[in-house]
């Protein structure tokens, strides 16, 4: 008797322990499903993809910008699938740190965005910004359409032409190939770190640059 009462305690228990796995995964569904759900209620959402340097810096830029709804940092340009952090710090996979920016174009148009891109980095260093060396920091435009192409483009033009810069922009514009979502402990990563070093040092004067050049023209609006 005693050991048929153990027995179906431990079958108690892993009936429990399944139970709890089933109900964890069916609120991951259910959170997966209404993620997809408010996704698909902004369906008017466009998508820019920036790559200028350090991420971190990218993405607390963009997190400031009217109109954008969400900033994710990650690697696209590259030849491996799924590459980590430590692969694209070899540059040997080809592929940049991005930013996939999310935005309603009916507050924000893909040109406001391209000239806070242009402004608040230097699109004249090759595969470089400031400290940050490599093609993974290179300067580049991943467009996701035609009519992204031909504003991309137009705007690199037209600034090489007016002398905004001493010296010739190298921004790469090419056609988004793939996209990789960046792990978790570099999203959001200056909100949640503003008090480390490097956010001290390079991004908060990015921050402030944004905000001398952009901040009174976003407040007009």
């Amino acid at each position: 008797m005693k050991k048929l009462i153990i027995l179906l305690a431990g079958i108690g228990l892993t009936l429990s322990a399944c139970e709890a796995q089933t109900n964890q995964k069916k609120r991951v569904i259910e959170k997966e499903t209404k993620e997809q759900i408010n996704m698909d209620s902004t369906s008017n959402l466009e998508q820019a993809i920036f790559g200028a340097g350090c991420f971190w810096c990218v993405e607390a830029v963009f997190q400031r910008v009217p109109g954008v709804l969400k900033v994710e940092s990650g690697y696209s340009g590259g030849s491996i699938k799924n590459p980590t952090y430590r692969e694209i710090c070899s540059g040997l996979t080809g592929h940049a740190e991005v930013c996939r920016i999310s935005f309603d174009p009916s507050k924000v148009s893909f040109e406001t965005l391209l000239s806070v891109f242009w402004q608040t980095h230097d699109p004249t260093t090759l595969n470089r910004q400031g400290a940050d060396v490599g093609t993974q920091y290179r300067s580049a435009v991943f467009y996701t359409n035609e009519a992204q192409k031909t504003s991309a483009e137009k705007f690199k033009a037209d600034l090489d032409n007016s002398g905004a810069f001493k010296d010739p922009i190298v921004t790469e514009i090419s056609a988004l190939q793939n996209y990789y979502p960046a792990e978790d402990y570099h999203q959001n990563y200056y909100n949640q770190n503003s008090g480390q070093s490097y956010c001290q040092f390079v991004i908060a004067p990015k921050l402030e640059k944004f905000e001398k050049v952009f901040g009174e023209q976003f407040r007009k609006k």
